[in-house]
């Protein structure tokens, strides 16, 4: 099965855990890293398998809808994507090692 790289975007620390333990026990994936964008912006950043990765994002953008925001108005949810099989270039600036 051939590797992926899954990321949602979401606005605040607090959500940005609580998202990346779902996305963790959603499936077998790990986690690289919480990459702080700017602001209050927090990115998770998960690889594994390819239809794990997919499993992982989408129980991830399913977590943070659930979370309510402070204020109304103001969205958790930001943004997602998952790239399925990614170029051996761009794996070479994500930390951790994975192997097909």
């Amino acid at each position: 099965m051939g590797s992926a790289v899954g990321m949602v975007e979401v606005r605040g620390l607090p959500p940005a855990l609580a998202v990346a333990d779902v996305m963790c026990k959603a499936a077998s994936v790990t986690l690289v890293k919480m990459e702080k964008v700017s602001g209050a912006y927090v990115t998770i950043v998960v690889r594994g398998d390819i239809s794990a990765v997919k499993i992982a994002v989408e129980a991830g953008i399913e977590a943070a809808k659930k979370i309510l925001p402070q204020k109304e108005g103001d969205k958790i949810f930001l943004s997602s994507h998952y790239i399925p099989r990614p170029s051996e270039n761009l794996m070479v600036v994500l930390p951790i090692d994975y192997i097909d």
